[in-house]
């Protein structure tokens, strides 16, 4: 006896395969610490984008019969040892420390993924002069090496994201070396080098490609590095001179008020404290998701 099957019948056993991206958003999505991180990083962005419109008052106004005010409903924040009004200035303040922590990742990454490429791909001695480099560049302590470079500049946004940004140099050029290495001998790129590709062509279209997922994963999770060291040269006075706000300065201005008014560090504290932990854990959440041992 035959036997009929409905049409939707037909489309409801349809298989449909899951695509990639959908894949590894649901395997990000189960990471919470991670979502938690991105919408951490999500509300800074947006604080920092619309500050003219949210910042309750100028972050630049003094008022010095207000200096030193707790917080309360007229400054949620409290006031400043100028009697500015904190919130504005952290507002404010988060303008400029995300953008500087990713310029020097741009930096890095536009420098050091090109050495480690090169490195990598044509080896013998080239390969060993440039990774003698960035090995003396790894052997220094970075925040040192950052404030010594920052000092010689000068005080200054710019200088403190050029410092900052040469020395996160030599991490990615270890890491697309060691990448190119693993990569630039497999069938597909043997194949390109049989049909006359030329060596630009191999290094960014068939190898850097199919390299780029951990250089994503370090330059996602530098970000919140960069963040914390451009808030420690501004703590320093190698930063952005005031009275431009910015969180590692208003921190080291309060220092000195920290038994007579704390709030004046503390909530700049907190806001650096949770942009480097949503930039951490947003990278801990991609690390995962790329990550093929990973359950």
């Amino acid at each position: 006896m035959a036997v009929f099957i409905s049409e939707p019948a037909l489309e409801e056993q349809t298989f449909q395969p899951v695509s990639s991206r959908k894949r590894a958003w649901r395997r990000f999505a189960k990471n919470r610490l991670a979502v938690g991180g991105l919408i951490l990083i999500v509300l800074f962005i947006l604080m920092a984008v619309a500050a003219p419109v949210i910042a309750p008052y100028s972050p630049d106004a003094t008022h010095f019969g207000q200096a030193f005010h707790p917080p309360s409903a007229q400054h949620l924040l409290g006031t400043d040892e100028l009697g500015r009004d904190l919130l504005s200035r952290i507002i404010y303040g988060a303008r400029g420390s995300l953008l500087s922590a990713v310029l020097i990742v741009i930096l890095g990454v536009a420098i050091g993924v090109p050495v480690g490429l090169v490195s990598g791909y044509y080896g013998g001695w080239l390969d060993e002069v440039l990774m003698r480099i960035v090995d003396a560049g790894l052997a220094f302590p970075g925040l040192v090496l950052a404030m010594a470079m920052a000092w010689i500049l000068g005080p200054s946004l710019i200088h403190a994201v050029i410092a900052i940004g040469l020395v996160t140099i030599p991490q990615f050029a270890r890491v697309t070396r060691g990448q190119v290495l693993e990569v630039k001998n497999r069938e597909y790129v043997e194949a390109s080098r049989c049909l006359g590709a030329s060596p630009l062509r191999i290094m960014f279209r068939h190898i850097l490609v199919n390299a780029a997922t951990p250089i994503i994963v370090v330059a996602t999770l530098s970000i919140g590095g960069a963040l914390l060291s451009v808030a420690s040269l501004s703590f320093l006075g190698l930063g952005p001179p005031p009275p431009a706000p910015n969180w590692g300065e208003m921190l080291q201005s309060g220092a000195e008020y920290l038994t007579m008014a704390p709030w004046i560090s503390l909530f700049p504290g907190a806001a650096i404290f949770l942009a480097v932990l949503g930039f951490n854990t947003f990278g801990d959440g991609i690390r995962d998701v790329f990550d093929p041992n990973h359950q």
